[in-house]
């Protein structure tokens, strides 16, 4: 299996992947290149959302809390992310240490519709906010 993800690169001017608003450029894009950081677990969420969607391996490795980072990301070239949409969100604010974001991510796997339903847990790591893990099912 390719580790490369095959879906059409996102340009600057192309809508951003994560759902805000606003070009990818203007969004997801500086916080891939590391021009700045997610200031709520939210808006981390919504990187790494496009991150996935655009195959940016090194941001979804740097946003990932050590203790639970993988070696690698292993795209599927079959699978295209297509919408993210937020549920609900817990503390993960400005001035928190951790919080939750419960969210299903909608894709396509070689054509077939499908969604990721997953309730992930964020907190600060070196000062800024990172994935841990996602928590069990209610």
């Amino acid at each position: 299996m390719s580790r490369r993800n095959r879906q059409p690169a996102a340009t600057a001017a192309t809508p951003c992947p994560c759902g805000l608003p606003a070009p990818y450029g203007d969004c997801c894009a500086g916080l891939h290149r590391g021009e700045s950081a997610a200031p709520t677990a939210e808006r981390l969420m919504r990187s790494r959302f496009s991150a996935f969607a655009v195959g940016d391996e090194a941001y979804l490795l740097r946003s990932w809390h050590p203790d639970t980072r993988p070696a690698e990301v292993d795209f599927d070239p079959g699978v295209h992310w297509l919408r993210l949409e937020i549920h609900s969100t817990t503390e993960g604010g400005p001035f928190h240490q951790e919080g939750t974001v419960d969210f299903t991510a909608h894709y396509s796997d070689r054509g077939t519709p499908d969604a990721l339903r997953e309730h992930s847990r964020f907190v600060r790591h070196d000062g800024a906010w990172v994935y841990l893990d996602a928590l069990p099912p209610a």
